[in-house]
């Protein structure tokens, strides 16, 4: 996938309509009914048109990205494994559809392009922004530019964030503690994390001593990504976007020179 770089100081304009205009009918039945007749925009027709465009020689990124543009559920249970595609109704988890698809042609993908593809999220050449969004089609790339902002570098900004008050807080001789993660968040979205924890449970209706999937996780840091755009005012929402580029660059660079180095 390209490296998105535009700073943003508000959520992508297309974002509030990304769910009224995306195309994903309501999920899958539960494993166990009766299978469903193959229909066109199925995943079986997707997954069929896929292995047919690899097996007729077209390179295997642009095959999947096509796929990925036709896909149509939001979310399935396969193989007994729950996916959600859509966090929020509006970020689109573009690496774990790849997932999905590459098991089901991995015979088709060299085998280190598909760890640099599941591990890294990166393609065997960087593709062009204009490129990425004829494939995937302008609402689909919307909601994975809102994924790469919304979950991708939010994520990012946590780990610098918390790294920022470890280094401050050890700087001044005091002992570590997991309390500074809670001070981290404080300064992100004005609360300790517990306590936006808590928050977000009871919205999204998660029962306090039920466990949280990994899909859960990446919903509460969606979710705190809109608290955090709607609470600050733009300049410093463009302040913490460049922050979590530039330290996702260097992330990247460290883990390109360790692979190299091996």
């Amino acid at each position: 996938m390209p490296r998105v770089t535009t700073p943003r100081t508000a959520r992508t304009a297309a974002a509030s309509s990304v769910a009224e205009s995306f195309p994903w009918p309501e999920p899958a039945d539960a494993p166990g009914t009766l299978p469903l007749k193959v229909k066109e925009g199925s995943p079986l027709d997707e997954i069929t048109g896929l292995r047919v465009q690899l097996a007729a020689g077209v390179p295997w990124d642009r095959a999947l990205l096509e796929a990925m543009g036709r896909w149509t559920l939001a979310e399935e249970t396969h193989n007994g494994r729950r996916y959600k595609y859509m966090v929020g109704r509006e970020a689109f988890d573009w690496l774990l559809l790849a997932e999905r698809l590459c098991i089901e042609v991995e015979e088709f993908i060299p085998p280190r392009d598909l760890e640099r593809l599941l591990f890294h999220g990166e393609l065997p050449e960087p593709l062009a922004e204009d490129v990425l969004r004829e494939l995937l089609g302008v609402s689909k790339y919307s909601a994975y530019l809102n994924f790469h902002y919304g979950v991708v570098l939010e994520e990012v900004l946590q780990l610098d964030a918390e790294e920022g008050v470890r280094k401050r807080h050890l700087a001044r001789g005091f002992s570590d503690s997991e309390d500074l993660a809670e001070e981290a968040f404080r300064h992100l979205y004005t609360s300790p994390r517990s306590e936006l924890l808590c928050e977000f449970r009871s919205e999204a209706k998660l029962g306090r001593r039920q466990g949280m999937t990994l899909s859960d996780v990446k919903e509460f840091t969606y979710w705190l990504h809109k608290r955090r755009v709607d609470y600050w005012d733009p300049a410093r929402v463009a302040s913490d976007t460049r922050i979590a580029i530039c330290r996702l660059e260097g992330l990247r660079e460290t883990a390109l020179q360790r692979a190299l180095s091996r």
